[in-house]
């Protein structure tokens, strides 16, 4: 039962970090703040999201594998890779939609960026339970 606070407390450590190297006051700044990351290599982009490995790391240590887990893993996989894609498109192809603009200028709250903290931990601590 120890583990699981522990492994919880880690996690909220983790997502307060990728939330205060993410956070801007727009979709754009946020997606520029991740490019400068992947912009010195795509390892470095990677590594700016530890609670994505810490999370790989507590699934396979207590060999749990249940749908909390699932779910958790496939939204920080989906999290990942839509940041990626968010970065191709509009910095590297710089092929950007219309819709796609407009929602890049919208002013993002600050507690957007703590989303993270108030959803991944709970999963974690409902996997391990």
């Amino acid at each position: 039962m120890e583990n699981i606070f522990t492994f919880v407390a880690i996690l909220v450590m983790l997502e307060l970090f990728e939330a205060y190297v993410q956070r801007s006051d727009t979709l754009y700044g946020v997606i520029k703040n991740l490019y400068m990351w992947y912009e010195k290599s795509i390892f470095a982009f990677f590594l700016i999201h530890p609670a994505f490995y810490f999370t790989l790391y507590v699934a396979i240590v207590t060999d749990v594998m249940n749908i909390y887990m699932i779910l958790l893993l496939t939204l920080k996989v989906f999290d990942l890779f839509y940041k990626i894609e968010l970065i191709k498109t509009i910095f590297i192809k710089q092929n950007i939609p219309t819709d796609l603009s407009a929602m890049l200028e919208w002013k993002i709250p600050q507690w957007f960026f703590l989303m993270g903290v108030g959803l991944y931990p709970p999963l974690l601590f409902y996997a391990l339970m």
